[in-house]
């Protein structure tokens, strides 16, 4: 068995645990009524990431009875990926077509009822002529896509956050419409 890295031992609490039980508190917060929202409807649930590198799937799968739900997420942080495996047209990706293409290919490749997609600029520099903190989302549920397009302040980790969050409450805004 190969030796713990200096200064751990088996037993201590390291960084990703504690990552992974703040995921999971996040969770409970962030996705409380979602679980309840997407029985009702009968959908499932997937993503699609790239500035998020799957953050959003993880804090979901952290969520109450998500194997009933989650479907699973396309990370496509490169542009290759994006044109590649999701059909997004070549170009720009920090883009409402962009976000548009990912969540409807997400849909049809994981059969999921309810996709978000989240494609950006993390920061802390400018990328494609577009600020740091710009985000483009689109959710793809029965009724069609809406698009919709935020500029968070903040550093990189902070864009992160505010991302998920988010996509999360998109997520849960779409489920509850009547």
């Amino acid at each position: 068995m190969p030796e713990p890295p200096r200064g751990r031992t088996l037993g201590r609490m390291s960084d990703l645990h504690t990552a992974v039980t703040t995921t999971a508190e996040a969770a409970r917060r962030l996705a409380a009524d979602l679980p309840d929202l997407l029985e009702r409807r009968g959908w499932t649930v997937g993503t699609a990431e790239s500035l998020t590198g799957g953050t959003v799937a993880s804090v979901l799968a952290a969520a109450p009875s998500a194997q009933d739900w989650l479907r699973g997420a396309v990370v496509a942080y490169t542009p290759a990926v994006k044109f590649g495996l999701l059909g997004v047209p070549e170009g720009p990706v920090v883009t409402e077509e962009c976000a548009r293409v990912m969540a409807t290919s997400t849909a049809r490749l994981l059969g999921a009822d309810l996709v978000v997609a989240v494609t950006g600029v993390g920061g802390p520099e400018p990328d494609e002529g577009e600020p740091a903190g710009t985000v483009w989302f689109a959710v793809a549920a029965p009724d069609g896509v809406r698009t919709q397009k935020r500029v968070f302040d903040g550093d990189p980790p902070g864009v992160l956050t505010a991302t998920t969050e988010h996509a999360i409450a998109l997520l849960r805004e779409t489920a509850g419409r009547d």
